[in-house]
């Protein structure tokens, strides 16, 4: 099975994903989507995903969207290492601890969410007021939750799914100019990924369409 992952290096998405794939030892093809350059509106991008969205996942099958759905089929196809606890209790909260990433902190400052601010004149001063806003709501929660359940990462000693949505939002963060100090258990976990390979090798940095700014 050859699989193909359409990832953009700064987008959180397929960030997950490539942490996910890295940890399993599956081996991918990236295939670069420049979302600045809008490149995910073209025909060709729209033919593998009809949401213009990522990531994309191909070469099992139809094309997989949505990166918790992603990461949920590596689970079930690539069992070891382990994503998810054991205990059906403790995988809700494992679950629970991605979702606020996955659905209530990126979704609210992605590109397509930060063009439509831009194009109703919503100054830049405002827009970051407004990201800011909504990382520091999912992060107070979350550094309540990895206080309680972590052990070295969100949630015990083992990477899991969290740690794939939460470090890529860390990342972001920074872009924001988020101040992290409030949340001295995340950073404990960002600094933690930086020593592992599967992280590293998944970080902005790494990837072949990577341009810093």
């Amino acid at each position: 099975m050859s699989l193909t992952l359409y990832t953009s290096a700064k987008a959180a998405a397929p960030y997950r994903v490539r942490i996910a794939l890295n940890l399993k030892g599956v081996d991918y093809e990236p295939a670069p989507i420049n979302l600045v350059a809008s490149e995910q509106h073209k025909a060709a991008y729209r033919a593998v995903n009809a949401q213009k969205l990522l990531p994309t996942l191909e070469g099992a099958g139809d094309p997989m969207t949505q990166s918790l759905a992603i990461l949920e089929w590596l689970e079930e196809t690539h069992p070891d290492p382990a994503l998810l606890p054991r205990d059906p209790r403790d995988r809700a909260t494992v679950r629970a601890m991605a979702e606020i990433v996955a659905c209530d902190i990126h979704p609210l400052n992605n590109l397509r969410v930060q063009r439509a601010l831009e194009a109703m004149d919503v100054p830049e001063k405002a827009r970051l007021t407004w990201s800011k806003r909504w990382i520091a709501d999912g992060f107070q929660a979350l550094e309540l939750m990895v206080a309680k359940h972590g052990a070295g990462w969100t949630f015990g000693d083992q990477p899991t799914m969290a740690d794939c949505c939460l470090i890529p939002q860390v990342a972001n963060s920074q872009r924001f100019k988020v101040d992290l100090s409030p949340y001295p258990h995340i950073v404990a976990v960002w600094e933690a990924s930086k020593g592992h390979p599967a992280f590293h090798a998944a970080a902005y940095e790494q990837q072949p369409d990577f341009v810093a700014s």
